[in-house]
């Protein structure tokens, strides 16, 4: 979302990339987050959602901030590539970490609440852009950069919040009681689940999955789900501001069709 206000704002001209290196630069993105997601559960088992969770936010909260001081377009996508490479753990950790504290009825609605956070962010983020590209020219900075510096620095702060906000996993959890504790594990064991408890990583696992025709089927399901959701978020503004309007009113204008994506997930749910 953030690139897609950003061009509005002159950032393809001021870095001086032909239509094809930015969409290069927006492509490069999703090559590292698809590579990268598969290590990302992995990781959040050996490391704990308080840690994992955390360090990635305030990873991409950095990569973010960079995006706004570079100079050209292979700054531009060496930033998008590491920017995926950061975010790759977020939508399946998070999916897995809430696996690990409610039963599989109780899933569904939690990850939708989740997934809606994305519409909820597209609705703030044209009203933020434009309000933060009135500070072009301070520091000698176009607004676009403005945009990356300030909302990067924001994800960091949140992120070094959220270390005390995310809790581990159901086994040891310290805010739990010894009582809550064990009816936590005990739903989730009468459910047919053990990602609650501390499992061995093992390869079996990996090979499982991949064999699995299911998980192919709703990979590809998944894939048609959300070409139209990026290309909805990387190419709304762009759309609107080529129908005739500056790229204020453009970026203001992107803000309804995502509250009423919101409205329809809510309603949906």
């Amino acid at each position: 979302m953030l690139i897609s206000v950003s061009q509005l704002d002159g950032l393809q001209e001021d870095l001086n990339m032909s239509d094809g290196q930015y969409a290069a630069a927006l492509s490069l993105f999703f090559v590292s987050y698809a590579g990268f997601e598969p290590l990302t559960n992995v990781l959040l088992k050996r490391l704990k959602p308080s840690i994992f969770i955390p360090a990635i936010m305030i990873l991409w909260g950095i990569v973010m901030t960079t995006m706004g001081l570079v100079h050209n377009g292979a700054g531009l996508m060496a930033a998008r590539f590491f920017l995926g490479v950061a975010e790759a753990g977020l939508f399946p950790g998070v999916n897995y970490y809430i696996s690990c504290w409610y039963r599989r009825s109780e899933f569904g609605i939690r990850a939708a609440v989740f997934f809606s956070a994305a519409a909820l962010a597209g609705s703030f983020g044209g009203l933020l852009a434009a309000a933060i590209a009135q500070m072009r020219g301070i520091g000698g900075k176009p607004g676009w950069a403005w945009i990356f510096i300030l909302e990067g620095l924001a994800t960091i702060l949140v992120g070094i919040a959220s270390y005390w906000l995310v809790h581990d996993f159901p086994d040891d959890a310290k805010f739990l009681s010894e009582d809550d504790r064990n009816r936590v594990l005990r739903r989730l064991k009468a459910d047919g689940q053990s990602s609650a408890e501390h499992e061995e990583f093992k390869m079996a696992y990996f090979w499982a999955s991949v064999k699995d025709w299911k998980t192919w089927a709703f990979a590809v399901i998944y894939m048609g789900c959300d070409g139209a959701l990026y290309a909805f978020s990387l190419f709304l503004p762009s759309i609107i501001q080529q129908l005739g309007y500056s790229s204020t009113r453009a970026n203001l204008l992107s803000v309804p069709p995502y509250a009423g994506k919101l409205i329809d997930i809510v309603s949906w749910n």
